[in-house]
């Protein structure tokens, strides 16, 4: 943790989830309201079709809304697109942007990333960033080289700590069960936290950074006591409000 930086536990539905999955969106609400994950912020980030209903669910309540994905352009001819100011319309606070399933899977360079990032920052929303590298290059020893040059490459050339969140999701970590020792991560963020610092100075040292990578009830609170994890990326264990609110608990 940060001193004086609010943690933020946020929940990444992926391609999950159909209209009957509100309901588990109402139970993490009411979960959050009664004070289940203390101080901190709880965000659930739906796929796009769940954007509008989860939207009228949480209204007025503490529970944050964000979305996967947004176009770099604000408006236009993009078949299938979802602008930010659209998303920001719909309902939504956040929004992830490179995520390592569309840089590889959707060929996202860093400066498309980048572009995304500054797009959500015009909307209003807040980005969550993030980097990570595969298991070759951290058995190559390139992790924190590949890291940071995610990170330079897709910055905002401005950002504060209300409009950026950097999360670090190892991609060799992701839904596979396997995560990185806590002394890997506490590295690896401490060199986010000293690039952050270094391009954004004192805005860089409060920014939050999350952990993302196979988080689950059993591993929450290690992982979320480390130096400068302000945090949690949460995947498949998002999908359901019990185990969601079990991690957003480690704050109670």
């Amino acid at each position: 943790m940060t001193p004086g930086v609010r943690s933020l536990v946020a929940g990444n539905w992926k391609m999950n989830g159909l209209g009957a999955s509100l309901s588990e969106i109402a139970a993490m609400r009411r979960a959050v309201d009664a004070g289940e994950a203390g101080a901190a912020e709880v965000a659930v980030c739906p796929p796009a079709t769940l954007l509008a209903g989860a939207a009228k669910i949480l209204a007025g309540g503490a529970l944050g809304l964000g979305a996967q994905d947004c176009c770099a352009a604000d408006h236009g001819a993009f078949t299938g697109d979802i602008s930010a100011p659209m998303l920001k319309d719909a309902g939504a606070v956040y929004v992830i942007v490179g995520h390592s399933e569309r840089r590889a899977g959707h060929n996202e360079s860093d400066a498309a990333v980048r572009a995304k990032a500054e797009a959500a920052q015009r909307a209003g929303l807040t980005a969550i960033l993030c980097v990570g590298e595969t298991r070759a290059e951290r058995e190559g020893g390139r992790a924190n080289e590949v890291v940071s040059g995610q990170l330079r490459g897709s910055l905002p050339a401005r950002a504060t700590p209300a409009d950026l969140v950097i999360a670090y999701e190892p991609v060799w970590a992701i839904g596979t069960g396997l995560t990185p020792t806590p002394a890997d991560v506490a590295d690896m963020h401490g060199v986010i936290r000293a690039l952050l610092s270094e391009i954004y100075g004192e805005a860089g040292a409060r920014m939050r950074i999350l952990y993302g990578g196979s988080v689950k009830p059993a591993n929450a609170r290690e992982l979320l006591s480390l130096a400068n994890v302000d945090g949690a990326l949460v995947g498949g264990a998002s999908l359901k409000a019990a185990d969601f609110m079990a991690i957003a608990a480690t704050y109670a």
